[in-house]
Order: structure tokens, then C-alpha cells, then sequence
């Protein structure tokens, strides 16, 4: 404990004396008259030529985030209670997940979104996904100065967490982004070690005239994990005694200790699109712009074992074995956008979509169906989907009076996959405090891939369903109102047709892919309130979840909720801003999901209950000028409420941990 107060002592001296200077230097170039255009420093050729001007750090708002959507926001440099939600592996608010017992292991959804627009299958090796980043998740800049962003963080026994950021605008019009994020941790419990990485490179460009602008990026992504299959029988029993011999959690036993799975990718993505006619002063109050987007990603997930176990059944190789899935996906679109005043924007888009999803070889299987020793019936499963999937759609966006209206749709057209997505929402501010939206989701896709074709060492683990699995049709309706005075009250109602799950055969309980003809509605209330009195601060959210139709198909808790209660102050002549409080998380007892680790995926489990145990934080967290320290005791509670805590069955949640790490960030 002392080296970690003597750590964070450090780093506050470090903060408050190696940034107490506001002013800094930079050269500037003169040119002469005739040597290039002055506004433009690229055409800049007088090097010798400089003279040095000092001049206060430009304001934070001058360093702008842009979103592949062209949304912008500016660097945050502020400590809110939300960035400590944020501050974890994920770097996201995990409100509505239940993280395993280890840094970069996987996540337990007790919140289920129906929200997804896309028309063709979804990922593999969904538990794997949390913490892979998409297109979306690759931010831009336009900074006045470089920008470097360094986040830290204590993992579980011998491993640590990294995650470091810089950018730069080389011109005003070209903006370059370099970063990786690192994952060391070994875990509290046997085999259980996690180690990823993550690449990304960035950059954004735009000509002189501002006709052409282009986005891109390159990402290289890597998440292994050890598996041991959760504990064993004996394991849980003695996990839930409570007994002191078993505090050191790597004495209890696991159901292996020799098995890992990785998902490794790599990402190419370009959006570019250029002005044909653009808006003038008031000569043209419309523009016209053309684009392209592509989008190349290979990916591939292996599960790796050195010798088989009988808890995932009968396997044709007994030792030594892996199973490896390659997936391919190369996306183009073309587009063509419209905008006026008064018509407001129309977008026209058509696209192809090329995937190659499988494996090596074919699997030809013998059923052997009274148990005589003579297959009665042969089945064979393929080894690869291939196809090409075009879609076209089109999108409109427009103010009119005071809603904001906003659509798209699309539907393809050729291919395998038949699907379509209409969505539509409108929004209303109230005033400067409340506004209020509503929207309609209508979107019929494949189930995933790996409920359409998988194979595996393990005879249980090989099926095809692409003939006999019909498109999974989901219909949402979701209202909201935002407002920090009153509520943020979000409701959605969704029915899902065609469901497809994971879920243990009756037959012989094993993990198999299912899918109901059955309708499933889901209904779901969010609320959320911060309330604030001189200071201290009361932020809380809660979630009420109801399914109906179909039974055993869909488990979610009826009640999830989080609070904090923190008080903030200044300190030091107001140069370190304080927060400390702590943090409580809750979910009802229901059946939840179990884990898969050789597909990496969750399924559906009827038979043991989950819940009812609050996970209880005390937190310190510390910002002085740009930086911000986090101290956070976690699950503190954990040796006096009770050994009933877990991620999913046979996984354990965390036990109590002192962790501690910074978020820094340098503008040079």
C-alpha cells in the first residue's frame, strides 16, 4: 500500500511541477515575397529564415476529435465520473457488462441492445469482440499542436495495461495518428493469462480548395487468451466455503489447464469523397459531393488444446490439436450526396460486399444413431460460405421547423444473404435543457457465421445450417428524453423473429446452435440521474428489462443498476482537483449466460440462478492540469457479503484489488 500512495506522490510532483509553465516556444517561418503562397506552409521554402514567438497553448477546444461520421468534439481533458467509468480495458462505460476475473478476458451482458443495422451475418467469436475495435471506435483530429495521450493501468499478477496515442497535423489540411495498446496479465486463477495488442494508424487529408477529403486508417489487432474452462465441481464448492486455504485463487482447481484461443485481425479503410459542386456564399445553396468507402478486414480465431477433455464431448484427434476459422470480408460503396437549405440531404448509395468465411477442408461424419457401431447416416459439412452481397439504400437528413429528422434504408439485392434495414428517426428540443427523440428500426439479417457453418476437433462442435436457418427479423421501437435538469429516460420495445442462440442440447448437454420460430419481445427502461448538492454528487442509473414469448431463449435480469455517491473539491491553491466516493453495481438473480471457450461465444443456461450481490468500489481519483490519477479499491466487499459472486457459471467474479494507473495527456 505505501508503494502505491509513494507512486501516485510522485506522479502528482511530477504533474504539478513539470507543467506549471503556460508559455512555450515555437519557430515560425518567414518567406519572402514570391517564394509561396504565405497562407499555405506547405509551399513554404525559406528554412533558414526564423524567429521565435512565444504564445500561450491554443484553448483545448482548438484539438477537435472527428468521427468516421464527421461528428466532432474536442479533447476532454476534465475529471467527470465518467471517465472514471471509462478508465478500465475497454476504455468504454461497462454499465450493463460483467467483466471475467482477469484484464482482457471476456464480458457477461446483463443488457441486452437490439439495435443493430447491418444485412449480412455478424461476427465470429462474439466474446472476443468487446475489446476489438471497429471502423467506428477510429477517431480523427485537427490539432494545433501535437497531441499525446498516454493511459496506464495495474493488471492482475505480473502484467500491466498501456494504451499510448499521438497525433499531429503535419499542414492544417493533413493530420496523422499513430497508437498501440498493450495487454499484459496473468490472472488470478489457473491458466489464465491474457496478452493482446492493438495498432492503429490514421490520418486525414483534405486538398486547398477543400474539394477532396479523405479518410484512413490501418489497424493490426491481436487478443489471446488462456482458457481453462472454468472451475471444476469441487473447485466451485470450494470457492463458495469461503475458507481462508483458498483465498490464493490459483490453488483452485480448473477443468484444464492446456487450451488458448485468439483472434487476430487486420483492417484496411479508406473513405474518400470528393465535392463536385459546392455550396458558394449565397451564389449556391446546394452542393453536390461523390464518394467511395472501402473497407478490406481479415480475421481468423483459433482454439488450441493439447489434449481433449470430455467436457466438450467426443474428439476425433485426442492430443496436440487446433481449430482455426478464416474470415474474410472486403467492403466497396459508392455514394452520392445532395444537400440544400431547404431539401436537406439526400444520400444514394450502392454496395458490394465480398465475404469468404471457413475453414480447410471438408468434414464428412458418420452417425452411428443405435449406438450398434454401424453409421446409419453420413452427414457433411462444408468448409467454406463464399459469396458477394450487393445492397443499395439511400439516407436523408433534414431540420425541419424544430424537429431533426434523420433515415436510412437499404436492402440487397444479389447474393446469398437476403436482408434489408429501414431506420428512421425524428428529435425535438424542448429547450436549451430537454430534448426529446424517437426512432423505428425495422432489419432482417443472416444469423451469424458461426451459427451457419462451424467446425471443430470435437464431433459435437461441426454443423451447417445455411439452408435450414431462416433471416433473423428484428423490429425496435426506442424513445428518449435527455434532460440534466429533470431525467435521460430512454425506452425501446424490440420483437425478434427467427432468434438465433447458443443453448445446451436436451439430448446430450452439449453446447449447439439453435434457432426459434417463436416471437421474443423485449422491453427495456433506462433512467438516469445526477444530482448534485454544494460538493458532493449523487450519479445514478437503472435499467428494468421484461422478455416474453418464446421461454429459455432470451435471459436477461429483471433489474440492473449503478450509483455513486463522490464529493469533489480543489486543492493546493486549486491546482489538483479531487474525486473520491465510491461505486455500487447490481443485477437481479436470473439464469445467466455460461461461457464457450472453444467458440467463443455465450449460450443460454436454465438451470442455476445468478445474482443478487453488490459490487462495491471506493475510489480516489486525482487531476492536476492535464493529467488525471485513479486509486480504486475494487469489490472491497467481497470478503463480508459473500462467495456467490459470478461472471458466469464455473467463472468467479473479482475478488477485492487495489489498482491504480494515470491517464496523461501532453500538448506540445
Amino acid at each position: 500500500m505505501n508503494k502505491i500512495f509513494g507512486f501516485i506522490f510522485c506522479l502528482v510532483q511530477v504533474a504539478v511541477f513539470g507543467q506549471t509553465s503556460p508559455i512555450q516556444q515555437t519557430p515560425t517561418l518567414q518567406r519572402s515575397e514570391g517564394l509561396g503562397d504565405n497562407n499555405d506552409p506547405l509551399n513554404a521554402r525559406d528554412a533558414k529564415s526564423t524567429n521565435i514567438k512565444e504564445f500561450e497553448r491554443p484553448p483545448v477546444e482548438d484539438y477537435k476529435i472527428i468521427s468516421v461520421k464527421r461528428d466532432t468534439l474536442y479533447v476532454d481533458t476534465t475529471l467527470t465520473i465518467e471517465k472514471d467509468y471509462k478508465f478500465n480495458y475497454l476504455r468504454k462505460d461497462r454499465y450493463g457488462l460483467l467483466p471475467f476475473a482477469n484484464t482482457g478476458q471476456t464480458n457477461n451482458t446483463l443488457i441486452h441492445h437490439f439495435d443493430n443495422r447491418r444485412t449480412t451475418p455478424g461476427y465470429i467469436a462474439n466474446a472476443r469482440h468487446f475489446a476489438y475495435q471497429e471502423v467506428e471506435d477510429i477517431k480523427y483530429h485537427y490539432l494545433p499542436t501535437p497531441l499525446t495521450e498516454l493511459f496506464y493501468k495495474s493488471a492482475f499478477e505480473q502484467g500491466q495495461q498501456l494504451d499510448a496515442f499521438f497525433t499531429l497535423n503535419i499542414h492544417p489540411r493533413l493530420n496523422m495518428s499513430i497508437a498501440y495498446k498493450g495487454v499484459r496479465s496473468l490472472g488470478k486463477y489457473q491458466n489464465a493469462l491474457t496478452s493482446s495488442g492493438n495498432f492503429r494508424f490514421a490520418g486525414s487529408y483534405n486538398t486547398k480548395n477543400k474539394r477532396y477529403y479523405i479518410k484512413a486508417h490501418w489497424v493490426a489487432q491481436d487478443l489471446s487468451n488462456q482458457e481453462n474452462g472454468g472451475l471444476t465441481t469441487l473447485g466451485i464448492e470450494q470457492f463458495n466455503s469461503g475458507d481462508e486455504d483458498f483465498d490464493d485463487r490459483s490453488r483452485l482447481p480448473v477443468n484444464f489447464e492446456d487450451a488458448e484461443n485468439i483472434l487476430d485481425g487486420t483492417r484496411v479503410y479508406v473513405n474518400h469523397h470528393y465535392n463536385i459542386i459546392q455550396k458558394q456564399d449565397s451564389l449556391k445553396d446546394y452542393s453536390i459531393r461523390v464518394g467511395h468507402i472501402f473497407n478490406s478486414e481479415n480475421k481468423f480465431y483459433r482454439y488450441s488444446q493439447d489434449a481433449a477433455n470430455d467436457l466438450f464431448g467426443e474428439a476425433f484427434r485426442q492430443t496436440d490439436f487446433s481449430d482455426r476459422t478464416d474470415h474474410e470480408e472486403t467492403y466497396n460503396e459508392l455514394n452520392l450526396v445532395y444537400e440544400d437549405k431547404k431539401l436537406g440531404q439526400l444520400k444514394f448509395q450502392a454496395n458490394a460486399t465480398y465475404f469468404n468465411y471457413g475453414y480447410d477442408a471438408v468434414l464428412i461424419q458418420g452417425i452411428d444413431q443405435d449406438g450398434d457401431g454401424i453409421d446409419e447416416q453420413t452427414v457433411r459439412v462444408p468448409n467454406r460460405i463464399q459469396t458477394t452481397t450487393i445492397a443499395v439504400g439511400g439516407g436523408y437528413k433534414n431540420k425541419i421547423g424544430g424537429f431533426d429528422i434523420l433515415g436510412d434504408a437499404q436492402v440487397n439485392v444479389s447474393g446469398d444473404f437476403d436482408g434489408y434495414n429501414i431506420y428512421g428517426e425524428a428529435g425535438y428540443a424542448i429547450d436549451k435543457d430537454k430534448r426529446f427523440s424517437a426512432s423505428i428500426l425495422s432489419n432482417a439479417r443472416p444469423a451469424g457465421f458461426n451459427h451457419l457453418l462451424f467446425q471443430s476437433n470435437y464431433i459435437n462442435y461441426n454443423w451447417s445450417n445455411q439452408e435450414a436457418y431462416a433471416t433473423v427479423k428484428t423490429n425496435t421501437l426506442t424513445a428518449q428524453l435527455d434532460s440534466k435538469k429533470w431525467v435521460n429516460l430512454k425506452a425501446s420495445a424490440a420483437t425478434i423473429k427467427d432468434y438465433a442462440y447458443f443453448a445446451l442440447d436436451p439430448v446430450d448437454s452439449l453446447v449447439n446452435s439453435f434457432q426459434t420460430s417463436e416471437s421474443i419481445n423485449h422491453l427495456q427502461v433506462t433512467a438516469s440521474k445526477n444530482i448534485k448538492y454544494k460538493k458532493f454528487n449523487l450519479d445514478l442509473t437503472a435499467t428494468y428489462q421484461n422478455v416474453s414469448g418464446a421461454e429459455g431463449v432470451l435471459n436477461v435480469p429483471d433489474f440492473v443498476g449503478r450509483g455513486s455517491l463522490y464529493f469533489t473539491d480543489r486543492l493546493f491553491k486549486k491546482a489538483l482537483f479531487l474525486q473520491t466516493g465510491f461505486t455500487a453495481n447490481y443485477f437481479t438473480k436470473y439464469n445467466l449466460n455460461a461461457y464457450d471457450p472453444i467458440l467463443a461465444e455465450f449460450y443460454v443456461q436454465n438451470s442455476q440462478e445468478f445474482g443478487n450481490f453488490p459490487l462495491l468500489d471506493f475510489f480516489i481519483n486525482m487531476k492536476v492540469r492535464q493529467t488525471r490519477i485513479f486509486l480504486k479499491a475494487e469489490h472491497f466487499n467481497s470478503s463480508f457479503t459473500g462467495n456467490d459472486f459470478y461472471s458466469a457459471p464455473g467463472y468467479p467474479y473479482r475478488d477485492f484489488n487495489i489498482r491504480f494507473g494515470i491517464v496523461w495527456n501532453f500538448f506540445l
